[in-house]
């Protein structure tokens, strides 16, 4: 449906709104001060305020770089962004595109957002917006290795590459979940028992370890410390975006917190059950019978959206805690964890995925 679209595109907008003031209300707290107070009650339109000194800024162009590289570079990131929310399931019955190969989409179309950032950093001219650029490029490709073997493992499991398939399979359960939990031989059934009980981490135990993985790869996808190694302050200034100003700083901005939320909504479609609820269908109360509808329903589609929302901004509020817990990981540390912990151990759960797989057929 075409008017998931528009709604996305709200979103990822509207995200920075929220996601900025939550995130200096959270850095504030951790930090036992206040976070902005002056602008607006409890300092909620000092993102409003920043807005607008944006927007009377100059947009700069350094006499040197590469005009059409340094402007396009913006756009390029953020329309490579989110291209990827189009094929993100946001209710049972929402979806922008019904692609079948939505996963391999959205893994091929985020890792164009290097071309954008390496543009930036080239069409500067500049040499530390150059190195910056470079470190960014350097640490998305070889994150996005664990990455992808953490997506595959899910995709294993579920054998298909349709985001909303995998959305519907964790929401019932399904007859290996007998065999899972050693219950067939004690002769209880579970399989209608649903909710939590029906998602991927708890229907394979590697499951748990994979998101773990997933979720450190998406902070140095998405940039985020203890992985703003590019953006390192006290080494390269800014990085890739140091030449930039005015509102093409802002579309920048606005692209970090949009691939955030992007990473987030993934995780919970591929991982956390996507719109299906937790509560599941255990005694008399059967929780899950109110609190997810059937699709095709209003409620369906408004406890669906719910759902996935509450779980994506749940994810987004554990990076921005990372964010101000752990310190600047070093350069040669980075890679290490990259290709010396992380990928072994994902290719390790890929091969345990698959021998699962093959013992629940």
């Amino acid at each position: 449906m075409l008017l998931a679209l528009p709604i996305f595109l709200a979103l990822s907008s509207g995200f920075v709104v929220v996601g900025v003031y939550t995130e200096r209300k959270i850095s504030a707290f951790m930090q036992d001060r206040l976070g902005p107070m002056e602008t607006g009650k409890w300092g909620l339109l000092q993102l409003f305020a920043d807005l607008l000194k944006l927007l009377q800024k100059e947009d700069i162009v350094p006499t040197a770089a590469d005009r059409r590289l340094f402007l396009l570079a913006p756009a390029v990131i953020f329309a490579s962004v989110f291209a990827g929310f189009a094929v993100l399931p946001l209710t049972p019955d929402l979806q922008a595109s019904g692609a079948a190969v939505g996963v391999f989409y959205l893994m091929a179309i985020v890792s164009f957002d290097v071309v954008g950032i390496l543009m930036a950093g080239w069409g500067s001219n500049n040499k530390y917006s150059l190195f910056g650029a470079m470190r960014s490029v350097a640490q998305i490709i070889s994150y996005e290795i664990p990455l992808g073997l953490t997506i595959l493992c899910a995709v294993m499991i579920c054998q298909t590459l349709d985001l909303q398939e995998i959305s519907r399979q964790q929401g019932i359960f399904t007859t290996d979940a007998n065999y899972l939990f050693g219950l067939k031989a004690l002769n209880i059934n579970v399989t209608d028992w649903g909710g939590i009980f029906s998602w991927n981490i708890v229907r394979n135990p590697f499951l748990i370890i994979a998101y773990v993985i997933f979720f450190i790869c998406t902070l140095a996808e998405s940039n985020r410390a203890p992985f703003d190694l590019p953006e390192g302050e006290s080494e390269i200034v800014a990085g890739f975006h140091t030449e930039y100003s005015g509102m093409r700083f802002a579309l920048l901005y606005l692209s970090e917190y949009a691939m955030m939320l992007l990473v987030s909504f993934l995780g919970a479609v591929l991982f956390l059950g996507s719109w299906n609820t937790p509560l599941p269908n255990i005694g008399p109360v059967r929780l899950a019978d109110w609190t997810s509808g059937a699709p095709g329903t209003v409620w369906g589609n408004v406890t669906g959206a719910f759902w996935l929302l509450s779980k994506a901004f749940l994810a987004v509020l554990v990076q921005m805690w990372v964010r101000w817990t752990f310190p600047r990981v070093r350069v040669d540390q980075m890679m290490f964890l990259c290709w010396k912990v992380l990928t072994p151990i994902g290719l390790l759960l890929l091969l345990l995925s698959g021998i699962w797989r093959l013992l629940m057929v």
